[in-house]
């Protein structure tokens, strides 16, 4: 009996390096039914997960002029070269990943007849801080993208509203919440020290408030909102130190904005820490001052470990059902520091399940490749 030939499924994203939308397609592309469906990732920018896939023997394949900044040539240039592959390589199932590449490959996989697109919008980008022009021309190409692929997933509450709204949408959202597998957290001795990579910790007192984000260094995830509520808590007497595990374009901005506020030598920023999750009991609490946001991994990590979580209200329709969950508005230091003082010394809560399961979110983007 001759073997069904496995389907190939090619992941198109903007930039292979890592974050959310990178440890997506690292789950998918290494967790596909094996005999039914092979990998291939394509990508602009190199990073730690096109390395990671090759490692796994997934192809790769870097279309380099998409790892640019927007230009309208380097568009136009990204795109040829997107129809072009595409056309050579002939995927049973195009997924999207981000927006720049979502809205370039969208049109090239029309173009070459791919019957099964697949765009995941890790958060709508039209969310983000910009102006009225900006902001219509960003929703315009995410609505274009919406109509050019067969099915959107959406992995938040928030962003299935959202896009159930868009005009001739009907039908083509689909929410798949992100899924973790269960995180092996270190002892609380060992998580704390090893959040600070090759950074030395400082020496703290048994009452020091120990506060902690792995969150990438940009605008969107509101860092210094919360280095404004550490400036009101040693304000106010409190003995709290803050460390920030990623990297990022606003690292140095934020490392001055720490020393403006005199609270440089509370404020840690050790750079990019692998598996940082795992040290999370090492802290008092974790803090997520985002003012736009998906459904990030780290807020499912924190919900396992236990430890209380202050959020922005902006994810608050998708953790809700955690006991140790704080939500208060975005851009507020002050609140920030309020709700660091009620619940930071809480104990630990014990996770008695995962509602979030990575086997649910194969499952169902793998059903969602042959509609």
């Amino acid at each position: 009996m001759n073997q069904e030939t496995p389907r190939t499924v090619l992941f198109l994203i903007t930039k292979a390096t890592w974050g959310g939308a990178q440890k997506y397609v690292f789950d998918l592309a290494t967790h596909l039914p094996p005999g039914q469906f092979t990998a291939v990732l394509a990508f602009g920018q190199p990073g730690r997960l096109s390395e990671a896939l090759a490692t796994r023997a997934i192809p790769t394949h870097c279309i380099p002029s998409l790892g640019r900044d927007v230009a309208i040539i380097s568009d136009i240039l990204s795109f040829f070269q997107i129809l072009k592959y595409l056309k050579s390589e002939r995927p049973d199932v195009l997924h999207l990943n981000s927006s720049k590449a979502a809205a370039l490959g969208a049109l090239a996989g029309r173009m070459t007849g791919i019957k099964h697109i697949v765009f995941t919008a890790h958060g709508w980008p039209f969310k983000e801080d910009r102006g009225p022009l900006a902001t219509w021309l960003i929703y315009l190409l995410s609505w274009k993208t919406v109509l050019l692929a067969h099915k959107t997933i959406v992995v938040s509450k928030v962003d299935e509203q959202i896009g159930s709204r868009m005009w001739w949408s009907a039908g083509k959202i689909e929410r798949v919440p992100i899924g973790r597998e269960p995180v092996q957290f270190l002892q609380p001795h060992e998580g704390f020290r090893a959040m600070f990579g090759k950074v030395p910790p400082p020496l703290i007192a048994g009452a020091t408030l120990r506060l902690a984000s792995i969150a990438e260094l940009t605008a969107n995830k509101g860092i210094s909102y919360a280095i404004d509520a550490v400036e009101h808590l040693t304000h106010r007497g409190t003995d709290v130190i803050y460390v920030v595990a990623s990297e990022g374009e606003d690292k140095e901005y934020l490392q001055n904005y720490a020393r403006e506020k005199g609270v440089s030598e509370r404020v840690f920023f050790p750079g990019f820490i692998a598996d940082a999750a795992k040290n999370l009991r090492g802290f008092d609490a974790y803090l997520s001052p985002s003012i736009k946001e998906g459904l990030p991994y780290v807020l499912i990590e924190a919900a396992q470990s236990g430890i209380p979580v202050i959020a922005t209200t902006i994810v608050h329709e998708d953790f809700s059902q955690f006991p140790q969950f704080t939500f208060v508005a975005a851009r507020d230091g002050l609140a920030l520091a309020d709700a660091v003082e009620r619940v930071a010394k809480k104990s630990h809560a014990h996770v008695a399940n995962d509602p979030f399961p990575l086997a649910d979110m194969i499952d169902r983007t793998v059903a969602l490749y042959s509609r």
